[in-house]
Parts: structure tokens; sequence; C-alpha cells
């Protein structure tokens, strides 16, 4: 594909070293209609691991204005710290799946089956250290009410709340991590933001249930996605889906390094021993999860116990 020269590529270049990260290159793609799309992969400018992230935008989009600048150099910048993790694209849900969200074709685009929603699909894979083929393909549909809220329906500006709302829809067996199988609904509606309180709310957590949430992403994505490198504890991502904030995530991160669980350096832990000793303990918890996202309607069916 040949290389964008735009201004929409100087301006992520300014906004990518502001947040610690270097342009490796850029490309041209297509979003969901075929309209072009500018295709960004950067990188830490001090990039031992070798990881990159991909931003796509719509080619067009200009996001250097004073409400939305800010924004993507914020997003930029945490992604910088996220590609430290061992496995970027991964996250944890609190009921205890660990998984990865990839392949999402930005940005969202309107409905072509006549309702009114803004589009985007993705994909979920578990990742429990098994090369497990279960996974998930969605289609994530965001209400005409629910867009007016978003900056931009682009990935800096989204993606967060997506991530979190595929979560939650996990979290409440909502969707099925299967072999094969066609593309599952996951709603992001209003219920998701106070606009009272200005925010995001998906879950309302305790200190012991976020306690725990920390515990199961170390032992997952560290010790055994990552050889036991460190992972990103601080993670507004995680922050925003948790409802609270990354300073108490660091609070309890830190309290809990003081019983041996984790090894705390800065924002970043790694598990001890005694954590990754409780390992049938989260593959446990595991295999609950993903029983919660098992349709028991349809088991009950092919078991010959509908009343029809």
């Amino acid at each position: 594909m040949t290389a964008l020269k735009t201004n929409l590529t100087d301006a992520i270049g300014i906004a990518a070293s502001q947040a610690g990260l270097k342009l490796i290159s850029t490309t041209e793609g297509k979003d969901f209609h075929g309209a072009p799309t500018a295709i960004f992969e950067l990188a830490p400018t001090a990039n031992e691991a070798g990881r990159t992230l991909k931003l796509e935008l719509s080619e067009h989009f200009d996001f250097n204005k004073p409400d939305l600048l800010p924004a993507m150099t914020q997003h930029l910048a945490e992604e910088a710290k996220r590609l430290r993790n061992p496995l970027p694209d991964a996250y944890v849900t609190l009921e205890g799946l660990p998984v990865s969200l990839r392949n999402f074709q930005w940005p969202f685009h309107r409905s072509t089956s006549g309702s009114d929603t803004y589009i985007v699909h993705g994909e979920i894979h578990l990742e429990d250290g098994t090369n497990s083929p279960l996974h998930a393909k969605i289609s994530a549909s965001m209400t005409v009410t629910f867009a007016e809220i978003v900056p931009a329906p682009e990935q800096p500006y989204a993606e967060t709340f997506l991530y979190n709302a595929v979560r939650k829809t996990l979290d409440q067996g909502q969707l099925e991590l299967v072999k094969s199988g066609n593309r599952q609904p996951v709603p992001v509606t209003t219920r998701y933001y106070s606009r009272w309180q200005k925010k995001f709310i998906f879950t309302e957590t305790d200190d012991a249930a976020r306690l725990e949430y920390l515990l199961l992403k170390t032992y997952w994505l560290s010790g055994v996605l990552g050889a036991n490198q460190p992972i990103w504890i601080a993670d507004p991502r995680d922050a925003q889906y948790l409802n609270t904030t990354e300073a108490d995530l660091l609070r309890m991160a830190a309290d809990e390094a003081g019983q041996g669980l984790l090894a705390l350096t800065g924002e970043y832990a790694a598990p001890t021993p005694l954590l990754l000793a409780r390992a049938e303990q989260f593959r446990e918890r595991l295999d609950k999860a993903l029983a919660i996202t098992k349709p028991t309607f349809n088991e009950e069916m092919r078991a010959g116990h509908a009343n029809m």
C-alpha cells in the first residue's frame, strides 16, 4: 500500500512524540464501506521488546482541535505504557476470563441493516496459555444517543469504553466463546454512562473485588502469558471498568505486595511464587466463567427438555 503523506500523518507524528512513541509507518486501509483509512504503526522510542501499536483513523479525520487533541495525546501515552505488557492486547474480566481483543475494523460505521446505530466489528480470543481455539466474532453497536457523548467514533476516543463494554457483556454471560460461529452482538448504550457524573460506569466494585481482579490480571497476563514479565497495574482502562481510580489500583497492589503476592516496581507488577501457587484456584474460576457464557437454553433444547 502507498504511504500516505497528509496533514494527519504530521499531526500523529507530533502527538506520538509527546507520548514517547515514534511513527514507524503509515499505510492506506479501508473501512467497512471501502472508504480509505490511514493505518499508523507506532512503537516506543526505546523498543527493546519490538512491540508495536496499530492506530487506524478515517483518512480525512482532523483531531488537531482543542477538544480532540488532548484526548488523542492521552490515548497514545496510555498505549505507550500498555505496550510494555508482554501481551498488550490481552485483558482479564472480573469473572476470571483472560482474553485478547483483536482485529477491530475502525472507525464505527453506520449500520447497513436500517437500524439507527453505529457498528464496529472485532474479535475476542480466549488466552489461557493453551492456544485455545475458543473465540467470538463480535458486532458492537453504539446507539445514536450514545454517539452524542463520544467526541468522535474513532479508535482513540472509543476503544476504552468499547473494550470495557465487551468485558461487561462477557461477565453477564451474553457472549459465547466458540470454535466457529457467526458474529455476536455487543450493545453499547447510555446505561454505561452517567450524565450526572459525566463518566462511564460499567461495574460497581469494592476494594475486595478490585484486589481480586489485580491478582487475576497479574496471574494470567504475567504469570501464564508473559513469562513473569511485569504488567501495568495502574491502567486507566481497568480503572474505568472497575469504577475506581488508577491511584486506588496502585494502593491495593502495594498492600498485596506487602503480603508477598505481587512484586511491585512503580506502576508494574509481576507474580510471586505465592501467587503462582494459586494456579488451580484461578483455573477453576476460568472454568466457571466459561460456563456462564454457554447458552443453557440451547443446551436444554438439545437434551430434549424444551417445553414446546
